[in-house]
């Protein structure tokens, strides 16, 4: 089937269980309103058909936006710099700032990365933390584990980092440090060979973006000193402000 007669029906079908018709769109208009569609989706049930559809149009996706491969990234002390989206990261493992609630965001078309993550993975990731949670809430800095499904890694970890309400506490310190060893001793208890990381708690969670980037390079390089581990950690930043922001901090001296 063609990727945008795919589309179509997926997009019918997600209007048929909300009780609507799909509204008549372009082209153009068609993925986004599926994201959207799929955002605001509850963790229901989906059928068999549903999965098999989406994920051959998402997997298709993937492939559009192409794969950066983690393994040609140049290492310093096993620790490397790139910028991108990381849905095209194909480590081992990336990490999500997610929110308490651990079912990805609501919110159609949100530009945080949890949502962009949950959007190009596919709604088998909402499925699967529903059945982790069970309506509960995560507490900050430790972090649960499921597959990438359509996405380049194998698997997304998800952690919750704090939010930062005025200046930054000891405890606001102490939950993000938290969120990087609990994915470095997840992955490590894995034995996964790498790990991307986004820059968790800066964006709408108002963590400063210098110290979040001083706190998450010393508690990386420390654990690594600690550990031996082999583990390649990956800081994936969006912006130019972040990366020139851990440029300078990964150029200093341990």
């Amino acid at each position: 089937m063609e990727n945008s007669a795919v589309l179509d029906k997926l997009i019918n079908m997600l209007c048929a269980e909300r009780g609507s018709h799909a509204p008549e769109l372009s082209g153009d208009e068609k993925p986004d309103y599926f994201r959207a569609l799929c955002n605001v989706r509850p963790p229901l049930p989906v059928t068999d058909e549903f999965l098999e559809l989406q994920d051959e149009y998402l997997s298709a996706r993937t492939r559009e936006r192409g794969t950066a491969d983690v393994n040609k990234l140049s290492y310093n002390g096993g620790i490397a710099l790139w910028q991108g989206d990381i849905t095209r990261l194909n480590s081992d493992a990336i990490v999500n700032a997610c929110n308490c609630a651990l079912l990805g965001c609501f919110i159609p078309l949100h530009g945080c990365i949890d949502n962009a993550i949950h959007s190009a993975a596919g709604v088998q990731v909402r499925l699967d933390c529903n059945g982790m949670m069970h309506g509960t809430t995560e507490p900050n800095g430790r972090v649960r584990v499921t597959r990438g499904y359509n996405l380049p890694c194998r698997h997304i970890f998800h952690t919750v980092g704090p939010i930062v309400k005025g200046n930054v506490s000891e405890r606001n310190r102490r939950d993000l440090e938290n969120c990087y060893l609990s994915c470095l001793e997840k992955a490590d208890e894995m034995g996964l060979n790498t790990i991307a990381f986004c820059c968790i708690s800066t964006g709408e969670y108002r963590y400063p973006k210098v110290e979040a980037c001083r706190l998450a390079v010393s508690t990386v390089k420390g654990w690594k000193a600690r550990t031996h581990s082999a583990i390649k950690v990956i800081f994936n930043v969006f912006s130019d402000e972040d990366r020139e922001i851990y440029e300078r901090e990964l150029r200093k001296e341990n």
